[in-house]
């Protein structure tokens, strides 16, 4: 049967040469015996682990020096779709050598780097990125048997996007430090929520205790809040609040005493006027839109030196940053 009958032609030119041959070739699959371990003089471990989002299960064979944690031999055994086979292989070729400490430090994206033919282009299609975690999983399951621990104790962090292993914590620290204000600018910085989209909002290919939209929204509520305190502990010790430091509702109130202070009363004498439809945000920006009314709105200078004038005084009195925007 062709390929193509197989996968969607343009899915499969999505995987890297490398996770094709694996599909078909893998190197380490098979299993591992005690008569295997006894001979190598060290201890077998077997570890499952299930991905209960596409019902595929790995099993994980590690053959351990006891007096070193070093892995002499690891095999697998895959029952799941040919990106889980290639991603399994993958991640025993990577445990070999390395003690069970360092194997745990074994993150998806490296199996997922691993896979590619160029730095630069992804193994597999982001919707099968979650295969690589299961491969992931599986490892600390193993580590968890070999050291008689919980597995999830070698998870210090809460993890929102398994796909890019990114941390509730970074995701916060990311947001306010970059002032994001979007999940496509998380995405671009982090990388959560490029892959299989699962964490990004309720309803994806499994259910998550954290999303991204939530997290979002959670973080600006927070920054407004203490904003808010910061500004009103100013006012209270008589301190003068910057421009910057304003709230969006307390920025909007300063332009628009601005413009009735500085603009409108001329507008009017022409027979004009002007309001203030939005205010927003734009990385270092504010961006002030408004709507001509009157004679205003036909006039040719409004989009010239009429707009040049209320940009001007804005900036004067309030912040250089300030741009104003006709709709």
């Amino acid at each position: 049967m062709a390929k193509q009958d197989l996968i969607g032609g343009s899915i499969w030119e999505e995987y890297s040469q490398k996770v094709q041959d694996l599909m078909n070739n893998p190197k380490n699959q098979g299993e591992l015996t005690e008569e295997d371990a006894k001979r190598l003089g060290g201890e077998l471990i077997v570890a499952d682990f299930g991905a209960e989002s596409c019902g595929d299960a790995v099993r994980l064979y590690w053959i351990v020096d006891p007096k070193t944690d070093k892995i002499l031999e690891a095999k697998f055994k895959s029952f799941g779709c040919g990106t889980a086979i290639a991603s399994s292989d993958t991640m025993v070729e990577l445990c070999k050598g390395k003690t069970v400490d360092e194997a745990v430090k074994i993150t998806n994206i490296d199996v997922e780097k691993a896979m590619r033919d160029t730095p630069e282009t992804p193994a597999v299609p982001p919707q099968k990125m979650h295969c690589s975690v299961m491969a992931y999983d599986v490892i600390k399951k193993a580590a968890s048997l070999y050291k008689g621990v919980d597995m999830e104790s070698f998870e210090d962090e809460i993890i929102v996007c398994e796909c890019a292993r990114v941390s509730l914590q970074t995701l916060k620290e990311v947001i306010r430090l970059n002032d994001l204000k979007t999940v496509e600018e998380i995405t671009d910085y982090t990388k959560a929520g490029a892959f299989c989209k699962s964490c990004i909002k309720p309803g994806g290919h499994e259910e998550r205790e954290y999303y991204l939209v939530d997290i979002l929204a959670e973080t600006r509520k927070e920054m407004e809040e203490e904003k808010l305190k910061a500004t009103a502990d100013k006012q209270a010790s008589g301190e003068e609040i910057s421009f910057n430091d304003m709230t969006l509702v307390q920025k909007i109130k300063a332009i628009d005493s601005v413009i009735d202070e500085s603009v409108r009363q001329y507008l009017i004498m022409d027979g004009g006027n002007m309001e203030v439809l939005d205010v927003k945000q734009n990385g270092q920006y504010t961006d002030v839109y408004i709507r001509y009314l009157g004679a205003c709105s036909g006039c040719a200078s409004s989009t010239t030196g009429t707009l040049y004038a209320i940009e001007s005084v804005l900036k004067e009195k309030l912040d250089p940053n300030i741009r104003v925007l006709p709709i």
